[in-house]
């Protein structure tokens, strides 16, 4: 039996999954090795289960929309003497079917049973609709 749990964040900044993309493109978002990272403030408690297959979930104004899997939770310490925590991502982003999430800070553990499941890959593109609409639609059980 797996010990994994993942995180769910909102992508504040984001309105849809492309935004993060093309940030997660840019020198910015890189660590030293070129893998994605988000730094956080507090590292999670539970590290053993989040790198035994966890994944960083993304919120997209109030839906979740994608996933990438947490490869490590690096120490890093800003430019201000603060140890942080970088939770570095696998480059691929995989969209997920949309689940509604109420606005929350910071990160959250969520439930493996809890997390929305993959689009088929050939779906990729179906968060094109409005964020609105999609919320809306996936708070009605139709998506």
């Amino acid at each position: 039996m797996s010990n994994t749990i993942h995180l769910i964040k909102l992508c504040v900044g984001a309105e849809q999954v492309e935004d993060l993309i093309q940030w997660q493109n840019s020198a910015r978002a890189k660590g030293a090795d070129g893998l994605p990272r988000h730094v956080t403030r507090m590292r999670p408690k539970r590290a053993t289960e989040i790198l035994d297959g966890g994944s960083l979930y993304w919120v997209f104004k109030g839906v979740v929309l994608a996933r990438q899997r947490i490869l490590r939770l690096d120490e890093v310490t800003g430019a201000d003497g603060i140890a942080r925590c970088a939770i570095v991502l696998d480059p691929d982003i995989i969209r997920t079917a949309a689940a509604t999430k109420r606005p929350f800070q910071g990160w959250r553990y969520l439930k493996p049973e809890d997390a929305p499941p993959d689009l088929p890959k050939a779906r990729a593109g179906d968060d094109k609709l409005p964020p609105e609409l999609d919320a809306a639609l996936a708070e009605l059980g139709l998506q």
